[in-house]
């Protein structure tokens, strides 16, 4: 489904329409055939379909109507952008089912009750990401000051995208989730902390990563993402 905002004719598109999907690079508006991608139920696509059925059914198994309100009062107070670039407010079984798909895929047990905290966490401003073929392994730069660093059950995620050739210079969504670093009020994380590869690298090819922090509150933050060289 496409979205589509008029104005002095159609100002803005995004999304598919019959055979042409339309979206925005920095270079502006872009329109492209659409492919349809093979689906290859594999056992990742599997697993996260289970979680969210799981996730989806909780809400209304699990929760009190107190906290159900709870989730709508968060979602309200957090302003969103989709792909037109307006400001939208998704619903508070929006932002339920976003935190616990995260945190049961990560490991974690669900949070029924809503955020008091009306904010999402921080992205990390010194995020950054170091690819090495030899170790086969990325060393990730983090902010030791951030809240989560701090707090048990609070994790960043660490996800690595498929390696391009170094001339590419945009990458999509082919990511998969390669680690976590964790929270800890005893014994906090230290940067730079190394994690093994899921997609084998190579010398000269470009990988991006991208982050993600969740708060022991369950709060979600937005990806924060870079990309490297990959070096011996």
């Amino acid at each position: 489904m496409a979205l589509i905002l008029f104005g002095g004719g159609i100002s803005a598109v995004s999304g598919s329409i019959g055979g042409t999907v339309f979206s925005r690079n920095r270079y502006g508006a872009i329109a492209r055939n659409r492919s349809i991608p093979v689906n290859p139920n594999s056992s990742r696509q599997q697993a996260i379909k289970n979680i969210m059925g799981s996730v989806v059914a909780s809400w209304f198994n699990d929760l009190s109507l107190a906290q159900r309100q709870a989730w709508s009062v968060y979602a309200a107070a957090i302003p969103r952008t989709n792909k037109l670039g307006q400001t939208i407010t998704l619903t508070g079984f929006n932002h339920y089912v976003r935190t616990n798909i995260s945190r049961v895929s990560n490991g974690f047990t669900r949070i029924l009750d809503g955020p008091v905290n009306l904010t999402l966490p921080p992205t990390d401003g010194i995020f950054d990401v170091a690819w090495s073929e030899g170790s086969q392994e990325v060393s990730v730069t983090f902010d030791t000051n951030a809240d989560w660093v701090t707090q048990d059950s609070a994790f960043m995620s660490i996800h690595q995208g498929a390696p391009q050739n170094s001339a590419i210079q945009f990458f999509g969504n082919h990511f998969r989730r390669i680690g976590n670093i964790l929270g800890d009020s005893g014994s906090p994380p230290t940067s730079p902390q190394t994690i093994a590869v899921d997609f084998p690298i190579a010398q000269t090819q470009k990988v991006w990563g991208f982050g993600r922090v969740q708060e022991v509150d369950g709060r979600l933050s937005d990806k924060f993402r870079a990309d490297s060289v990959v070096t011996a």
